[in-house]
């Protein structure tokens, strides 16, 4: 008896997941390959059908999103909290349920982490800027000619001509090893030699070296989301204008800056703050990604550096040829958190590669003020 009861309950629940699955919308496909548009971003071959996932799930924080495969399409309103599925059935025999689930946009996410503690007093070390009469430094300057590139104008003029001579001088690949030496002159090198690109922290870590040769000071800043494991972040430069007496934004991947409505300059800060209040910015229009896709303001700043504006880290001591590993090496980090930060501590870590030699030491503070800290 018990045995026949047993059984009744399974078929119940199975016939209950039938009827389900027959329920669920079905759109068709050929290819294995789909197209999203997610909002008003089509995305070509963002999908790739998995009839073993169960489900497959795609996560969008946009208010429609519309699947188009090799024959067919669905499109889904998207309300916040709500989760949609529907079934891909690729070549009429294999059936890949597939789940649509409303999340937080990066920028909402941003705005939930706009307060810091001025007051933590916890102990950062000051940071320094190598001189331009650093030897190494010399040898930049007059190795890539960067007095003929910066040019004699005002500061600010020689601010943007360095930053689109490093723009253009090298493309940006994200997918690329960091070479050995990784300092400006063997950086153009690189690029040069085997005829390839770098990353966008090896960008912001030559324009930062070509600023110092030419005695303005700069930091590169590793730009980071929430989450403490991912997948992607972006390096930029903060580089001190004295005609401004500000931090201003620049960056050589996008050949980008970054002003508000009146056109005045913006640092990473400001930039930071007005994104969570809702503020004008504005993107110089010649913004562009290998001198071929435009940037807009609502993808590079809304979207991509929304999502990267949450944590905050830059090395303590600017200068020549930081990162390259040599055993016995210190480098250190200061990391600006806000108060809604997943790990707040500990304050201080330190970690020694075995295979390198190199010290890492990292501190994390609250005090904007200190990061932000004009340099002296």
């Amino acid at each position: 008896m018990k045995l026949k009861i047993l059984i009744l309950i399974v078929l119940v629940i199975s016939t209950q997941a039938i009827v389900a699955q027959s329920e669920l919308k079905t759109v068709k496909a050929n290819s294995p390959q789909v197209d999203i548009k997610d909002g008003n971003t089509l995305k070509k071959n963002a999908w790739r059908i998995a009839p073993d996932a169960n489900p497959d799930i795609y996560t969008t924080s946009a208010k429609k999103v519309t699947f188009y495969t090799d024959i067919d399409s669905i499109s889904f309103d998207i309300e916040p909290n709500q989760q949609y599925d529907f079934v891909i059935l690729l070549n009429e025999k294999d059936s890949a349920r597939t789940r649509i689930v409303w999340e937080p946009s990066k920028l909402e996410v941003l705005r939930k982490a706009s307060e810091y503690n001025n007051s933590d007093n916890r102990y950062i070390p000051e940071f320094t800027y190598q001189s331009q009469d650093n030897s190494n430094l010399i040898k930049t300057r007059e190795t890539l000619k960067l007095d003929s590139i910066a040019g004699n104008g005002s500061e600010l003029l020689q601010i943007f001509n360095l930053l689109h001579w490093v723009h253009n001088i090298v493309k940006h690949d994200g997918n690329s090893y960091n070479p050995k030496n990784k300092n400006a002159i063997e950086l153009v090198n690189a690029c040069k030699i085997e005829n390839r690109g770098i990353n966008c922290r090896m960008m912001a870590t030559m324009l930062n070296e070509c600023y110092l040769s030419m005695g303005i000071k700069s930091r590169y800043i590793t730009c980071m989301p929430r989450e403490t494991k991912f997948n992607d972040c972006h390096v930029i430069n903060m580089v001190y204008s004295t005609e401004l007496n500000k931090w201003i934004w620049i960056d050589p991947t996008f050949d980008a800056y970054v002003m508000d409505e009146k056109g005045n300059l913006l640092g990473i800060q400001e930039v930071r703050e007005r994104l969570i209040q809702g503020l004008p910015l504005v993107l110089n229009a010649d913004a562009n990604w290998n001198r071929t896709n435009l940037q807009s303001k609502e993808h590079y700043l809304e979207f991509y550096m929304a999502k990267n504006l949450y944590r905050l880290q830059v090395p303590l001591i600017s200068g020549y040829n930081t990162e390259t590993s040599e055993s016995g090496k210190e480098i250190t980090y200061i990391e600006l958190l806000p108060l809604d930060g997943i790990e707040q501590n500990p304050q201080k870590s330190e970690f020694t590669n075995n295979k390198t030699g190199v010290k890492f030491v990292n501190y994390k503070t609250n005090n904007s003020d200190l990061f932000w800290a004009k340099p002296e």
